[in-house]
């Protein structure tokens, strides 16, 4: 019987292995990149840093690995992004909900640079929608609609497209009233 037990609990050999996937993180500077991927990791939260260039995270999942490149937002910085975005299998754009109109506006822009770029132009996006545990926040649907009435051309909204290539979501990484991810 203790045969039995030693050979199931020792002779399985190793788990099966998880697919990895390759993904981009891109957002203005102060969007909460940093923050967000350090929850996602498990590591604690008081040491962040702001990126001023680019890091790789694995970001562990049961079923997957996601091999995160998040890229900093600094203006001197966000002219290179474009060098990192070979081999990405998908992208999370990270916006601050609470910021001003002109944040969201050149957070807007750079989306759309994003969506328009050769390299990306096929994958799926995640558009976080992040400090949403601040007072000012403004949700997913918040931003769509405010979108839609002040600038012409195509908005969040309009990305939630039936392949399902982009989804909007909010998200803080205080955990203040919200789940991470």
């Amino acid at each position: 019987m203790d045969y039995l037990c030693f050979r199931a609990l020792c002779c399985k050999g190793p788990p099966p292995p998880r697919p990895e996937y390759d993904v981009v993180c891109i957002g203005l500077s102060g969007a909460g990149k940093s923050s967000l991927l350090s929850r996602l990791c498990s590591e604690g939260g008081d040491r962040v840093v702001p990126t001023t260039g680019f890091s790789i995270k694995a970001v562990p999942f049961p079923n997957a690995i996601l091999n995160v490149k998040e890229l900093g937002g600094a203006d001197n910085i966000k002219k290179y992004w474009c060098r990192y975005y070979q081999g990405s299998q998908g992208v999370v754009f990270v916006l601050d909900s609470a910021s001003s109109d002109k944040d969201l506006e050149a957070a807007r822009n750079e989306l759309h640079s994003a969506l328009q770029h050769p390299q990306l132009c096929t994958l799926p996006f995640l558009i976080l929608a992040n400090h949403q545990d601040k007072p000012a926040a403004r949700t997913p649907s918040q931003l769509c609609k405010e979108k839609k009435k002040r600038l012409p051309g195509p908005t969040v909204k309009s990305f939630s497209s039936p392949q399902g290539r982009f989804k909007a979501n909010s998200c803080s990484s205080t955990l203040q009233g919200q789940e991470v991810l």
